[in-house]
């Protein structure tokens, strides 16, 4: 196994680097449709809150702990580059269904499903206030994950890995969350009256799933170093967000 850590080192080719950048881009997108689908009551009330949450964070967690996988293994450096692979993908994603919702609907689909359905659950996610929800609680969220797992491996020195991928989480997805549920809320995505229950349950619910894949993440993570004889240190790094290159 082979640690990185020379400022010039040049990008070289992985065995398993770009499925897992598949993976991570495909799961932000089919999650980021989930949450504008449709609100899931868990039919559980703890300490006076209502769970309820979108159905995007059933399989939205699984994004950070894939984007703990790209950064524990790979590295900062590459691991921005997939979050912004994301980031364009889903700002695609949304101009796609955005088109496609002011499209004439054809006399047959009109009866069986109809504008109205279309704008209630697809063109929530290309409405402008999701879409920028989405977009910036993803930049914020992914980017702080990242970041933290970085420096924690540096402080660390590679050690405990768990205190890393839930720390990071713990951060991450504070943010992510609030923002999302925040500016979707201002949008009028979300009502005002589960504003609360909506930030607390799906924190509660994404950090607890990070817990609980915990060995499924160590599993990977482990596997992926030996296969890519990978384990990447980020000393030198340059942390901007918006620095694609060093």
């Amino acid at each position: 196994m082979t640690t990185k850590i020379k400022p010039d080192e040049t990008f070289r080719p992985y065995r398993y680097f770009d499925l897992v950048m598949v993976v991570f881009v495909t799961v932000l997108l089919i999650s980021n449709i989930a949450s504008a689908a449709k609100i899931v009551d868990w039919g559980v009330t703890i300490l006076g809150f209502h769970l309820a949450f979108d159905a995007g964070t059933l399989l939205f967690p699984v994004s950070y702990i894939f984007g703990d996988v790209l950064t524990e293994v790979y590295g900062y450096r590459r691991s921005r580059r997939v979050i912004w692979a994301g980031f364009v993908a889903l700002a695609f994603s949304a101009l796609v269904f955005r088109i496609i919702q002011g499209l004439p609907g054809e006399a047959t689909w009109q009866n069986y499903a109809g504008q109205q359905a279309y704008d209630a659950i697809l063109g929530g996610f290309s409405s402008g206030g999701i879409v920028f929800a989405s977009l910036i609680a993803y930049f914020a969220g992914e980017f702080s994950n990242s970041y933290v797992l970085a420096k924690m491996k540096l402080l660390t020195r590679g050690r405990w890995l768990w205190t890393r991928t839930i720390g990071s989480t713990l951060i991450g997805e504070v943010i992510d969350t609030s923002l999302f549920i925040a500016i979707a809320t201002l949008a009028g995505v979300f009502p005002w009256d589960i504003f609360t229950t909506l930030v607390i349950t799906n924190y509660i619910f994404k950090v607890g799933i990070e817990v609980l894949m915990t060995p499924v993440t160590y599993w990977v993570v482990t596997a992926l170093k030996k296969a890519e004889s990978e384990d990447y240190y980020d000393w030198h790094t340059n942390f901007n967000p918006f620095q694609l290159t060093g």
